[in-house]
């Protein structure tokens, strides 16, 4: 099996195609299967590598909570990305990693040929107390089990869209949500989740911010909305995309949208 290592810690990875490279950057939920559409479509011109975080197996998974970050996160891009010999890349990310996506550019613009953000938002809405109760919360519920947790995820307003869309694509979701690391969950919403900056208070550093950057968000994922219009609002370089009728999952309900907005992206953007 293929891992670079992260400050000790082994992340498993897989690759698939040459030319340019993109990273992709999972979500909370997902793992870097999440991607294989993705992958399939893109991999025709491009290097193609996707990851496991820390905490979900393959990948290792810490025992202690202090070893989940968010500049952790961005960290273990930084060392998967030089494990591979890749100085720049395109990065996509959605939900968690969209978050770690825009870190990544925002802390090492020079080594990100463009951004996409799909879904970022999650925990910049409301105050800091509430995001660390919510993440608490979770946290616990994982520590029941992932059966527990899975219930509550399936009926969030944001994912029931693709269960209604596209059932296989959901069944591969829920099966790949209960083949994860309940503790590595629990830790990356007491390390991560509960810990990491509002979108919303980064205005400065948006403003500064110069690498092409696309952001993608469905209309039925309000939190992603917001935060996206935010940095679109504050970023020159940043442009926006509003998925209709589409939740949290943008690339897995719509991935031939997805495909077409960022194929033209990369195009206007350039690759050197």
């Amino acid at each position: 099996m293929p891992y670079a290592s992260s400050d000790g810690v082994r992340l498993y990875y897989e690759e698939a195609g040459k030319g340019t490279p993109i990273l992709f950057v999972h979500e909370f939920s997902g793992d870097f299967r999440s991607w294989e559409t993705q992958i399939q479509h893109f991999s025709r011109r491009y290097r193609c590598i996707a990851f496991n975080a820390r905490g979900y197996p393959p990948s290792d998974v810490p025992q202690r909570v202090s070893s989940y970050t968010h500049q952790q996160a961005v960290a273990d891009m930084v060392a998967v990305l030089r494990h591979l010999d890749i100085r720049r890349t395109h990065v996509v990310g959605c939900s968690m990693g969209a978050q770690s996506t825009l870190h990544f550019g925002l802390n090492h613009p020079r080594m990100a040929i463009t951004l996409t953000a799909i879904g970022a938002g999650s925990g910049s809405t409301g105050t800091r107390e509430e995001m660390k109760r919510k993440a608490e919360e979770g946290a616990r519920r994982y520590e029941e089990g992932l059966e527990v947790a899975l219930e509550l995820v399936s009926k969030a307003p944001n994912r029931v869209q693709l269960a209604r869309k596209n059932p296989r694509a959901w069944a591969d979701f829920c099966k790949r949500f209960l083949e994860h690391s309940a503790q590595g969950c629990a830790n990356t919403q007491r390390g991560i989740q509960a810990k990491r900056p509002s979108l919303l208070t980064l205005g400065a550093k948006f403003r500064a911010h110069k690498v092409p950057t696309h952001l993608i968000a469905g209309d039925e994922d309000p939190a992603a909305v917001e935060a996206s219009l935010f940095i679109k609002r504050n970023c020159a370089a940043a442009r926006l995309t509003i998925a209709p009728a589409t939740g949290h999952l943008v690339h897995n309900e719509e991935p031939e949208l997805v495909h077409r907005l960022t194929e033209q992206f990369y195009a206007e953007v350039g690759e050197a």
